[in-house]
């Protein structure tokens, strides 16, 4: 259940909406209906109770909400709780900046999202998804570095943001890597992960569906927000979408999916009565 308290401000305001409307209705019907003062009163009760078990199921919806859409700019975007794989279209999948495929616990982490997909749901072997990786046009040359020093992995470092489709999936450049193989990312840089990862989406979506998870709820350290939440990380994710020039056009949309277990820790209902979600 997502974290929403029972006096929340917007689940008053859908009281108070719901609750004007059939106020008015009752109010008018009364006005050609003469009532029985014996029954006032009761009526009153009934009316009151009514009340409130209108509001006490508008909390329970609002707790339980687990999918939204809204609109971004002319954008669909949808957040809702699932599996990324079972998802229809593009699923972008974050890598670190070296695109390593190397699933050893020490580069990746077999429980994160790119560990599990290389074990899982890759149908071809991980030393062949390498190969295909150092084949790949890239839109630049210039999108590249070599590390000569580093020992374990590979040696071509990508600049964050960078994407390598591989039939439905969107591989994308995302964690910085230290000289221990800990991924990392300062708040500046998450930043320009996401603005170089929707200007490349834009170019190479072609009007298909687009689905994500939340980028860094994982395991990746942002230096110096250690307590950021996932639901300040969506936000920040919305945000730069706005800004950016990335457009869905119809019936194509973006889908942000949570897990089951972090569902509880984002309060949807917040997201939707915003403005674009931020």
């Amino acid at each position: 259940m997502a974290r929403v308290r029972f006096f929340d401000k917007r689940i008053v305001k859908i009281f108070l909406t719901t609750t004007s409307a059939v106020s008015s209705a009752i109010s008018a019907v009364v006005l050609f209906i003469d009532i029985p003062a014996e029954w006032k009163i009761k009526l009153g009760c009934i009316f009151v109770f009514l009340l409130l078990c209108c509001y006490l199921i508008i909390w329970i919806w609002s707790k339980n909400l687990n999918s939204i859409t809204i609109d971004v700019e002319g954008s669909d975007v949808a957040i809702k709780v699932g599996d990324i794989f079972q998802q229809n279209g593009l699923k972008a999948i974050a890598f670190n900046e070296y695109f390593d495929t190397k699933v050893d616990n020490k580069i990746i982490s077999e429980n994160s999202l790119n560990g599990i997909f290389i074990n899982k749901y890759l149908n071809i072997t991980a030393s062949e998804l390498n190969t295909y990786i150092k084949n790949y046009k890239f839109e630049s040359e210039e999108e590249f570095s070599c590390n000569e020093k580093r020992l374990d992995g590979n040696k071509k470092k990508f600049k964050i943001g960078t994407i390598c489709q591989y039939e439905d999936y969107l591989l994308t450049a995302f964690s910085k890597f230290d000289s221990s193989n800990r991924a990392f990312l300062t708040m500046p840089e998450y930043l320009e992960f996401l603005v170089n990862f929707w200007d490349e989406v834009n170019k190479i979506y072609a009007q298909k569906n687009v689905s994500t998870t939340i980028f860094g709820s994982g395991i990746t350290r942002i230096k110096g927000h250690k307590n950021i939440s996932d639901e300040d990380l969506l936000k920040i994710m919305l945000w730069t979408f706005r800004i950016s020039e990335m457009r869905f056009k119809y019936p194509a949309k973006l889908t942000i999916v949570i897990s089951a277990d972090k569902i509880e820790k984002i309060n949807l209902l917040d997201i939707k009565s915003v403005r674009n979600g931020v």
